[in-house]
């Protein structure tokens, strides 16, 4: 079946991708910036998952950032939706099984460096899996990579350093820190929160580590980022919810866009 999506995805496009990047919850704007753009609906592709949450749309959005060809992901397969690992790194698989070299990724957090306010961008520098799911668990595919492997440098220092110098230029104040992935679908406990803090997690999400996991696997460089949508459970003694989430990436999306877009065209 993954044969049967890439050829139908390729049978699409003329020239192969060599960035990839996955929007997060209420961050799909940023296709907008994207020129020569179409767009292909993951329901049309034979075998591909389809999304079920509000924010993500569910298509694959083909285009130009400067002199780069890539492919967005408008819309992600979270392992909470209940399709199981295998489908949530699906879309990932096929990504890299059309020839991408780089992948961006991206996610709305909670915040759990109290440093940190809703409406900060953190660049990712390493990740804690809290969930005891990984999606290399069974028979390993030897053509793609290794058995065990090594994530010490999962998120590549070289691209950071380019993200961060872009964020220089560009006059914005972007945070660094670790990522920590909880299942979802509720929100962390404030215990929860508190164990992230204490374990090293600067903020905690629910997506893009299964992702990845898989990109590495097959030797795709990554480089991620989390939007700080609002401050994790117990920090500010508020209830969360969606909505909220929604509405702090609307009013960053814009600022989101012109720095992703200009970090793409160096990378």
């Amino acid at each position: 079946m993954l044969e049967k999506s890439v050829e139908y995805i390729k049978s699409k496009i003329k020239v192969n991708p060599e960035i990839a990047i996955i929007l997060g919850s209420g961050l799909g704007d940023f296709v907008d910036t994207i020129e020569n753009k179409f767009a292909i609906n993951y329901e049309d592709i034979p075998g591909f998952p389809n999304s079920t949450v509000v924010g993500h749309s569910g298509k694959l959005i083909f285009g130009n950032v400067g002199d780069k060809f890539i492919v967005a992901m408008q819309g992600r397969i979270h392992y909470y939706e209940g399709q199981g690992i295998d489908k949530t790194v699906y879309p990932m698989k096929v990504l890299c099984e059309l020839g991408i070299k780089k992948l961006i990724v991206t996610n709305a957090s909670g915040g759990v460096n109290k440093s940190f306010k809703p409406s900060d961008i953190m660049l990712i520098k390493d990740h804690i899996n809290y969930t005891g799911v990984n999606p290399l668990i069974g028979k390993n595919e030897d053509d793609k990579g290794p058995r065990f492997l090594d994530m010490t440098y999962t998120y590549s220092k070289e691209l950071r350093d380019k993200a961060k110098e872009v964020a220089k230029n560009i006059d914005l104040d972007i945070k660094e820190g670790v990522y920590m992935w909880f299942t979802g679908p509720c929100y962390e406990t404030p215990s929860e929160v508190k164990l992230a803090a204490i374990v090293g997690a600067d903020a905690v999400g629910m997506s893009t580590v299964p992702e990845v996991i898989i990109a590495r696997h097959r030797g795709v460089d990554v480089l991620g980022f989390s939007c700080i949508t609002n401050m994790a459970a117990g920090i500010l003694e508020q209830p969360l919810n969606h909505e909220e989430v929604i509405e702090v990436s609307n009013k960053i999306k814009d600022k989101f866009a012109q720095y992703v877009r200009e970090v793409i065209k160096v990378i």
